[in-house]
């Protein structure tokens, strides 16, 4: 059982309570153990710190809550840093949806020019946090769910010894959802994916020891024309049955981007809207359960459901713990894919025991999907750099370079629009 003090940057956020509920699920791994909740709302910081410190209590576990908006303060000799947060709310999101659309560009959380900004604003906090560790908590990991988590991470692990890793659950989640799709067992499935954080694809896909790429196939050939069921699942259904190999959903917005495009032009709000729209609600249903003694948190009224960035929480086990399991991690190459460079940061599966992460080697991507995949991880590095420490006419470049732009025009006064928009998070070196 390890006994370590982590460091929670996104403590007060609306994925918080969940995150600190998959904390406590694992609890008797860290028994004995801190967490310190950092983040700017002093309010919302009390109430995950409060649900916290309840749920461990009616479990049995020595684990102590604090909280700080002095993030130094909070870093200062811990042993693993989790960040998971959004510079500038739902409101910047909301703009990175929204500003793209207006120029006929798809604008999403990760994707395109919405996922760039993401990535500039969260990469200009995540370099004064690595600054941070390296003064006060120079011997901790760095454990990343901030997004985009391939962009952030690729700029840190070029830029700091400090060791890092970042997740995503959408390659276990997506694949089994094609399972779902079609009425089958998901726990049947024993699929592996590679490639970039929401650019994946399977290289394995066996359905109780069978081909599951027939089985999708016979499947989607009698319900392709189903009026039941939803557009998006019939087109990722279409995608794994041309492509023979199952993707990652994000990559609906480059095969099928004009229909998309319409469609997200035609709706009369953006995701970001509907989001916010629920929030008031998720934080009334846990200042409610922040006031009962055994706080249980309802999943429709959660932000992201019960549990949150569980993947996490299961690498630090497997790392304090020695637990020698294999993971989906986000880390530097090193060989695992070999149709990239050693340096680029891949999603892949790692073996993870007490001295880190190790990237298991898995070879070639089919040659029919690379292209796209090496395309985004040309600009994957060309945005770390950017955001890490070039100007203007390097972050237009990189833009330019995205698969959604590929316009030095539209680049050009898309970047400049949204850089005004987002001004009061970019470094000056962005802005002129």
């Amino acid at each position: 059982m390890a006994r370590i003090k982590l460091a929670y940057i996104g403590g007060g956020s609306s994925r918080a309570a969940g995150t600190m509920a998959s904390f406590i699920q694992q609890g008797e791994n860290f028994d004995g153990s801190e967490v310190v909740l950092v983040d700017l709302d002093e309010e919302r910081l009390g109430i995950v710190q409060t649900i916290a410190r309840k749920m461990a209590r009616a479990r049995g576990l020595d684990i102590t809550f604090t909280a700080t908006t002095n993030r130094r303060r909070g870093l200062r000799d811990c042993d693993a840093v989790l960040t998971s947060f959004r510079p500038g709310g739902f409101e910047a999101r909301y703009l990175d949806e929204s500003i793209p659309l207006k120029h006929g560009i798809i604008g999403q959380e990760t994707q395109g020019p919405g996922g760039f900004f993401m990535a500039l604003r969260s990469i200009c906090v995540t370099k004064s946090i690595v600054e941070d560790m390296e003064a006060v908590c120079p011997n901790a990991r760095l454990f990343n769910y901030t997004n985009p988590v391939n962009i952030v991470s690729e700029a840190v692990t070029h830029h700091t010894y400090i060791p890092t890793v970042s997740f995503c659950e959408g390659p276990i989640m997506t694949n089994r959802e094609f399972v779902e799709m079609i009425g089958l067992d998901p726990d049947k499935l024993d699929a592996v994916s590679i490639g970039l954080n929401h650019a994946s694809w399977s290289i394995r896909h066996l359905y109780d020891g069978q081909d599951f790429l027939p089985i999708l196939q016979d499947a989607y050939a009698r319900i392709r024309n189903s009026a039941e069921i939803p557009q998006e699942d019939l087109r990722l259904l279409q995608l794994a049955c041309t492509m023979g190999s199952l993707p990652s959903s994000y990559f609906q917005y480059y095969y099928f981007k004009d229909e998309i495009l319409a469609e997200l032009q035609a709706k009369p709000t953006t995701r970001s809207q509907d989001i916010m729209a629920l929030v008031p609600d998720y934080w009334a249903h846990y200042r409610e359960q922040a006031a009962s003694d055994n706080p249980e948190l309802d999943p429709s009224r959660s932000r992201g459901g019960i549990h949150e960035l569980e993947l996490a929480i299961d690498v630090m086990d497997a790392i304090y713990n020695d637990r020698k399991e294999v993971w989906y991690v986000n880390v530097p190459n090193q060989g695992s894919l070999a149709d990239f460079p050693d340096d680029l940061v891949v999603e892949t599966t790692g073996y993870v025991d007490r001295n880190g992460v190790v990237p298991l080697v898995h070879g070639h991507l089919p040659r029919h999907v690379l292209g796209l995949v090496q395309m985004l991880g040309e600009y994957q590095a060309l945005t770390a750099e950017a955001a890490w420490s070039s100007n203007r006419r390097d972050a237009i470049r990189a833009l330019a370079s995205h698969p959604l732009v590929l316009s030095p025009t539209k680049a050009e006064t898309l970047y400049d629009e949204m850089a005004a928009a987002h001004q009061h998070y970019l470094p000056e070196r962005l802005l002129q």
